[in-house]
């Protein structure tokens, strides 16, 4: 019953890792993007 409680401990923090990072890299996507749309207004006056 140990090993059971073990890997899912794993499987829960490898999933929270992977979340975690992923949220950091939508967020950076779309600071590129908020980025990009400023440059064209720019541009564009």
């Amino acid at each position: 019953m140990k090993n059971v409680a073990k890997w899912i401990s794993i499987a829960v923090i490898s999933a929270s890792a992977l979340s975690m990072t992923a949220c950091n890299t939508i967020q950076g996507a779309g600071q590129d993007i908020e980025s990009t749309g400023e440059a064209i207004e720019d541009a564009a006056k």
